[in-house]
């Protein structure tokens, strides 16, 4: 039996007599929006400005000819490619009444040619060959993600944001290690809090002082660098005070939970609740395969050779479990 959040079929069987189901390539400036359409010979493509009212007008137009063509409509299907644009598009479209799925970008195959062509009307085509594929229940055709709620998508943003704030120091640390090491000094932290007073004592390889402007970069990025500190140590203090206020409140109660296991700090069980636990996936294959640790094999005739993981998952959950690991 299906389980209700089992993306990989649709809950409901798809009638195409009574179903219009459309396809919508996301960009920068510009939606591309094809649909098939009971009722009209032809499949209905139209660009548009990014406007959701738009679409939507163009939705219910298309829907209007095919009811005048002599179809009942039942249902309208939507479906677009998981990137930038998040999950606004589908949480607005379904508060109107209307189905919207959201398909991973890796479960779509492409062509293999090593120049194939590629334009947003060919990205349409393929698009809504897969999610047709989805919507008559073929197995593996395609894989849809979860819509997240605006709270839960909240809820992300400070492991996010602290994520890219330690790679953004630990890029000026390792900046201040390759300049001294160009003058043939080893060995000096440069993350301690006397740092910057020590530069001036310091000697290259040939016994002369750092040169001026390679001082002055090292002082700029050692500033840098406790200005970014700062809004770290005031994510984990938030995230701390969070959990005491409410520790028994929704995600809360895992992560407090997961954060007793010894080698798990608060950290990694809020980043493991929130990028993977939370959204209750079918399997543990399931939590692989969006980790990105599953096998790539590459099998031929008598070739067996594994490729190793498959890395086409949340990169971030990957580094945290094989870390974890």
């Amino acid at each position: 039996m299906p389980k209700f959040n089992d993306l990989s079929r649709p809950l409901v069987a798809l009638d195409h007599d009574s179903t219009v189901v459309a396809a919508i390539e996301l960009s920068r400036s510009s939606w591309l929006v094809g649909a098939v359409v009971p009722g009209l010979r032809r499949e209905p493509r139209k660009k548009l400005a990014p406007d959701a009212e738009a679409l939507l007008g163009l939705l219910q137009r298309w829907r209007d000819e095919a009811i005048a063509g002599g179809a009942k409509i039942a249902r309208l299907c939507v479906a677009y490619e998981a990137g930038r644009d998040g999950f606004w598009l589908a949480r607005w479209l379904r508060a109107r009444g209307i189905e919207c799925q959201v398909i991973h970008p890796t479960s779509i195959p492409v062509s293999r040619e090593h120049r194939r062509a590629k334009s947003d009307r060919l990205d349409l085509g393929l698009l809504l060959w897969a999610f047709l594929g989805w919507l008559r229940g073929q197995p593996k055709h395609c894989s849809m993600a979860a819509v997240l709620t605006v709270e839960e998508e909240d809820a992300k943003r400070p492991i996010r944001e602290r994520d890219c704030l330690v790679a953004e120091a630990t890029r000026l640390v390792n900046r201040m290690t390759s300049l001294l090491v160009l003058h043939g000094i080893h060995g000096f932290n440069v993350k301690l809090k006397r740092a910057p007073v020590k530069l001036a004592s310091l000697r290259t390889a040939e016994g002369e002082p750092l040169p001026p402007n390679t001082l002055a970069e090292l002082r700029s990025a050692m500033q840098r660098r406790q200005l970014i500190l700062a809004p770290i140590a005031e994510v984990e203090a938030a995230r701390l005070e969070r959990l005491k206020q409410a520790p028994q409140s929704g995600p809360n109660v895992m992560i407090m939970l997961l954060a007793r296991v010894i080698g798990v700090g608060i950290e990694t069980a809020e980043m493991l609740v929130r990028e993977v636990l939370s959204r209750q996936l079918r399997d543990r294959r399931a939590v692989a395969g969006y980790a990105g640790l599953t096998g790539s094999p590459d099998e031929s005739g008598q070739k067996r050779r594994e490729q190793g993981l498959a890395k086409a998952g949340n990169s971030r959950l990957r580094r945290g479990l094989i870390q974890l690991a």
